[in-house]
């Protein structure tokens, strides 16, 4: 399958950014492996929830990017391999080319380093290293969230995770992107 973007993690980060990907119009593939620690979390610390637990959360997040345009697919990245127009991402049950790939993946780092991203170490462990933007040093692969050493706090992932989205798809337009609701 053809699409724009593919982002691996669904936790908030990859939801955060399947939103915002969706909502441009990008045809978005939002890969879920089903084994993001929000779904454990305690939330009471993030702005503007109340009374909502960890899977809520988790869950409502994976529900808005659909709402907004990502496809969701429960199954987990096995390999990034680089094509002529971009990369194939290759799953048990399917390949989904595109010339963008998102990696929103937790902790997990081990398919960044087989795709030849470069890593940093922080404190005896290691990171996927990005720019300022959230670009890694393999043109088209991008990374957000716990995967490149921010606080693992969820209003901090999911803010990475818009933030990124956002300088990819103002480079992905050509132009800033920007995305704003009014209720007036």
């Amino acid at each position: 399958m053809v699409v724009d973007i593919v982002i691996i993690g669904a936790g908030p980060a990859g939801a955060s950014a399947g939103i915002f990907a969706g909502r441009a119009g990008k045809k978005t593939v939002l890969l879920d492996n089903d084994r993001s620690g929000t779904s454990k979390a305690w939330v009471g610390n993030h702005y503007g929830v109340l009374g909502v637990t960890g899977f809520d959360l988790y869950e409502t997040g994976k529900l808005q990017a659909q709402k907004c345009g990502a496809q969701l697919v429960t199954a987990e990245a096995i390999a990034i391999e680089p094509t002529d127009t971009g990369f194939c991402v290759v799953t048990e049950e399917e390949v989904y080319e595109a010339p963008y790939v998102l990696i929103a993946s937790g902790p997990g780092r081990e398919l960044a380093e087989q795709a030849g991203v470069e890593l940093k170490s922080s404190e005896g462990r290691s990171y996927i290293k990005v720019d300022a933007e959230g670009r890694t040093n393999v043109p088209g692969i991008w990374a957000a969230g716990l995967c490149t050493g921010v606080s693992m706090h969820v209003a901090v992932t999911a803010g990475d995770g818009a933030r990124v989205a956002i300088h990819m798809l103002s480079e992905m337009n050509g132009k800033p992107y920007v995305d704003h609701d009014m209720m007036c």
